[in-house]
């Protein structure tokens, strides 16, 4: 990619860029080498049978289509049935699918399947917000502007009401 791009790669600054490149692309593309099981397994037995919402779980992703990333929020809701994942397995699974190049919807619906297949809950609702780097370095260049996804499952599919409890605690 640097000699496409007319760079010197025995410019000192450029020496161990290959080498740093992929450590980082270790790290930024792990979920394809994770489970979301390992961390949703770890349940435990609640008589709450409520909406359970973690929000604003902050995560950086990459844009299969150009290979720049996309980042921000995911507010990830769930219906128990009589069990339930510790709050920072949510957040693991969410990192799980964000480390993986892919689109933001198929991030949306990942998370989604995951929870349906591994808690077996009454109903899901996942929302992702992010502002991705091919709209504001590329192409339209609009920095600031975000996509928002939605996916809805179960009880929440069934129910708007459900779906505004939903929106009003992400709001809130």
């Amino acid at each position: 990619m640097l000699e496409g791009i007319g760079e010197d790669i025995h410019r000192e600054g450029l020496l161990d860029t290959p080498d740093r490149i992929a450590r980082m692309c270790e790290q930024i593309y792990g979920g394809l080498y994770e489970n979301a099981a390992t961390h949703l397994s770890k349940q435990f037995h609640a008589t709450n049978n409520n909406i359970v919402l973690e929000k604003d779980i902050t995560f950086y992703s990459t844009c299969e289509h150009h290979l720049l990333p996309f980042y921000g929020k995911a507010h990830v809701a769930y219906i128990p049935d009589q069990r339930v994942a510790g709050l920072s397995k949510l957040a693991r699974t969410v990192e799980v699918f964000a480390r993986r190049p892919q689109i933001q919807e198929n991030l949306t619906a990942q998370i989604a399947d995951a929870l349906e297949e591994y808690l077996q809950p009454k109903g899901v609702m996942v929302m992702i917000e992010a502002e991705h780097m091919c709209m504001t370095m590329r192409g339209v260049q609009k920095p600031g502007s975000k996509t928002v996804t939605t996916i809805v499952r179960g009880a929440f599919a069934e129910d708007f009401t459900l779906q505004q409890t939903f929106l009003q605690m992400v709001k809130g």
